[in-house]
């Protein structure tokens, strides 16, 4: 069965147009000059040469130098030259807590953390509010929370130790006065994010998914009672025969919340909202605009082009929730926010499951293939039904329908106008690569047979397996 939709097929088409990159993309060297650096002290640090506007027909378009012999020229110039400190910027800075999930946040979270999919933390969370009345309500796609919940923050606490021996170990650094952004009655509207509630139960009933879940929406409550992530960063700009170079430091003053997602080898987790690893390296030595060093070597770095990589249900999540990335006309673009996304919190885990079932996806490990049959369907489809560009602006017009923004006969009159473009090119599209697929018949028998196994899959899911 082949199926189209305004969200499942601009999704499809995400996977599609990403996997034909990567099968023809072409590996390319490009190169990169590090000079090494020594002040008159005999203190020593690196910098990254910076390439200027006279380079530009040497580079591609993400600004990498594709001539070697230009980055050789680079070397040899500033090999023994003196360099003069031109620019230098110190700064304290400091990262608030992540703020609690929604549920897309929560998804992208647990595939990263876990390889759970989308539907899989989905039926989670309803476990975890149903069954176990252990969170809220999980289908939200807010992240703040009412400002009367603040005074019920201490039950939750002793809920969360009560059943994570390990965020119990930070409680000693809990500030449970710490009021920060999460609170907020002016953000929340149908639903607040997603929190442990207060009840206790018997934890070693929980089956592993459920624990993993629980403990991810947990460790994000907490870390809103948590100092924040504090630290000092240096930039320095150095010229030396000509050339821009330029170095930067970090001095870590407080770990902050970013203790409650630091493992044990030392390294932040890449979840529970941080999307960072630590980055605190060595530090610059003390210097001034206008000192003079002196550059001892010049090192040329050959690296290679990577191509992108494929979707996983975490970065298919992400690009669903801000689509606005991926929106190719201009002026659509701008009207949409980071946050405008394609389909909602409930209906995302779906549209993706839909997409496997129906057989134009599969998965390999955690990475996300489109098969033959879905690259088929999005290559005879046009191209506005394949983008999301036209469904992202339903969306926006549909939001703004709710807020009395805008009126329902301006959506519906350019919506027909629409449809009826599609319709008519439906009429003459070129299917002869859907006709190249394999023949599938599927009789009533088979189809009972499929939804059978469909089923058991569903159930052996939600039991964790």
């Amino acid at each position: 069965m082949l199926s189209v939709g305004r969200v499942q097929t601009p999704v499809l088409g995400l996977v599609v147009r990403r996997d034909l990159a990567i099968d023809q993309f072409v590996s390319k060297p490009f190169y990169e000059v590090v000079a090494h650096l020594q002040t008159n002290n005999g203190e020593t640090f690196s910098a990254k040469w910076q390439p200027s506007e006279a380079c530009q027909q040497w580079q591609d378009e993400e600004g990498r130098v594709l001539s070697k012999a230009l980055a050789e020229n680079v070397v040899s110039r500033i090999q023994n030259q003196p360099g003069t400190v031109t620019d230098l910027e110190k700064k304290p800075k400091r990262n608030a807590p992540p703020l609690p999930y929604n549920l897309s946040a929560l998804q992208i979270d647990a595939n990263k953390r876990f390889g759970l999919s989308a539907q899989e933390v989905l039926d989670t969370c309803q476990a975890l509010y149903e069954r176990h009345k252990l969170i809220t309500y999980p289908r939200s796609d807010c992240r703040y929370l009412p400002e009367e919940h603040f005074s019920e923050a201490g039950s939750v606490v002793a809920a969360v130790n009560t059943h994570c021996s390990e965020l119990a170990k930070v409680s000693g650094q809990l500030d449970l006065s710490r009021k920060g952004k999460a609170w907020n009655d002016k953000k929340v509207e149908a639903h607040h994010a997603i929190i442990p509630t207060s009840k206790k139960t018997d934890f070693s009933r929980l089956s592993q998914y459920e624990k993993n879940v629980y403990e991810l929406v947990a460790r994000q409550y907490l870390a809103q009672f948590m100092l924040d992530y504090r630290y000092n960063e240096t930039k320095v700009s150095v010229e030396i025969a000509g050339g821009l170079f330029k170095s930067t430091s970090k001095q870590l003053l407080e770990l902050g919340w970013k203790q409650l997602f630091t493992s044990q080898q030392g390294q932040v987790d890449d979840n529970g909202g941080s999307n960072e690893r630590e980055e605190v390296g060595k530090l610059l030595p003390d210097l001034t605009v206008g000192e003079i060093l002196s550059c001892t070597a010049g090192k040329l770095m050959e690296k290679m082009t990577q191509p992108p990589k494929h979707f996983t249900d975490a970065t298919l999540l992400a690009a669903m929730t801000g689509i606005a990335r991926y929106v190719e006309d201009s002026e659509v673009k701008k009207v949409l926010k980071e946050t405008d996304g394609l389909g909602t919190e409930a209906t995302r885990a779906g549209i993706i499951e839909l997409l496997f079932k129906r057989g134009f996806l599969v998965r390999k490990g955690k990475a996300i293939h489109s098969t033959e049959a879905g690259r088929a369907l999005i290559s005879c489809l046009p191209d506005a039904s394949t983008k999301p560009d036209m469904t992202a602006q339903w969306e926006v017009t549909l939001d703004e329908i709710s807020h009395r923004k805008q009126t329902y006969d301006y959506f519906i009159d350019g919506l027909t106008g629409q449809l009826k473009s599609l319709i008519d090119y439906a009429a003459t599209m070129d299917t002869s690569s859907l006709k190249a697929l394999p023949e599938t018949p599927i009789t009533k028998g088979k189809r009972k047979t499929y939804r059978k196994k469909q089923t058991s899959k569903a159930k052996s899911r939600s039991l964790g397996k």
